[in-house]
């Protein structure tokens, strides 16, 4: 992945186990110009932002080993300044269960990537060229 720009709060972080697909985000949102950091599963997550900037969204995957997206967003939501940052859900999970977290959007897998570009421009200022 790139390194991150000055606009540092341009910046989206994408939480997803499947390294195959997380390669592929990261990979199509650089593409569109946007920076990108990534992470395993919700631990590795949580220490990209305790040590680093702001993400403009965070790309949420449900089910991951270590911490699963509900205890990542029950953690983020504990702390005033992460609270308030967007979290779009990536899931197969179905529509039922990513309803049982508080999110700013969904996106259903097998993602669409134009679905994808789309939730990510509604909350980063747009790609750094």
């Amino acid at each position: 992945m790139s390194s991150m720009s000055s606009r540092a709060s341009d910046y989206i972080l994408v939480v997803e186990d499947d390294r195959d697909l997380r390669e592929i985000l990261g990979e199509s949102l650089e593409l569109e110009g946007y920076d990108v950091v990534s992470a395993e599963h919700g631990q590795a997550a949580l220490q990209k932002l305790e040590t680093g900037p702001r993400p403009c969204v965070i790309l949420l995957d449900l089910m991951m080993p270590v911490m699963d997206g509900w205890a990542f967003r029950q953690e983020i939501l504990k702390h005033p300044s992460l609270a308030d940052i967007p979290v779009v859900i990536m899931t197969a999970a179905g529509a039922e269960r990513a309803r049982t977290i508080p999110s700013d959007g969904v996106l259903h897998k097998p993602l669409a990537m134009d679905a994808v570009i789309e939730a990510v421009q509604g909350y980063c200022h747009g790609p750094v060229r």
